[in-house]
């Protein structure tokens, strides 16, 4: 049985600079990469290796009220410090509830997707690059078992200093939030009942 205190996940950042080109299986054809990666719980360790053990009986189910909650407190949170509020866009609102509706399922919990997909390659199908200049993406990812106050994984993200540079990052001009509820989590959720929320944030100009 996993512990099933609220979770959170290494926050992580991709930015592209200089003349871009939509991703392929060869990799990011781009002039300039910047890429941060840190790890904050082990949590994410072997969870792909055994999402394929078993799925949820129960479908996931998006939670859209916390969904809202979540973006009214994190741009409460943004306005707090003297940042821009962020607004919503259908491409990471799509890419955040996919990949907690993904993990709810499949029970892993972890930035790269079941089939091993990065989480940057991932956002970046919803999030058009296009002939843009710059493309920026970061994610952060929050568990807990219940249905959690919004006002909870905000507060999560904002004691880890990495998800909270995510959060308040001046760079950002949109975002998603994904926030899903499954009544008996599989593989690493033992069986609980858990919400996942999944934060994507981008800019791009």
């Amino acid at each position: 049985m996993p512990d099933l205190r609220p979770q959170i996940v290494a926050a992580e950042g991709r930015q592209l600079s200089g003349k871009l080109a939509l991703p392929s299986n060869r990799g990011w054809r781009a002039a300039g990469f910047v890429a941060s990666l840190v790890v904050a719980l082990g949590l994410a360790c072997c969870a792909v290796a055994a999402a394929a053990a078993r799925t949820s009986a129960q479908p996931p189910t998006v939670v859209r009220p916390l969904q809202q909650s979540v973006v009214n407190q994190l741009n409460a949170v943004r306005r707090q410090h003297g940042l821009l509020a962020l607004r919503v866009v259908a491409g990471l609102a799509a890419a955040a509830r996919g990949h907690s509706l993904e993990m709810a399922r499949l029970g892993y919990f972890s930035h790269n997707s079941a089939g091993g997909e990065s989480f940057d390659r991932r956002i970046a199908r919803f999030y058009r690059v296009g002939k843009r200049r710059h493309w920026a993406a970061g994610e952060d990812l929050y568990w807990s078992s219940g249905e959690p106050e919004a006002s909870v994984a905000v507060d999560a993200w904002l004691q880890s200093p990495e998800h909270r540079a995510i959060l308040l990052g001046r760079s950002w001009r949109e975002f998603g939030i994904g926030a899903v509820f499954v009544s008996a989590g599989p593989g690493i959720y033992g069986g609980a009942p858990v919400t996942i929320v999944t934060a994507d944030f981008g800019a791009r100009g």
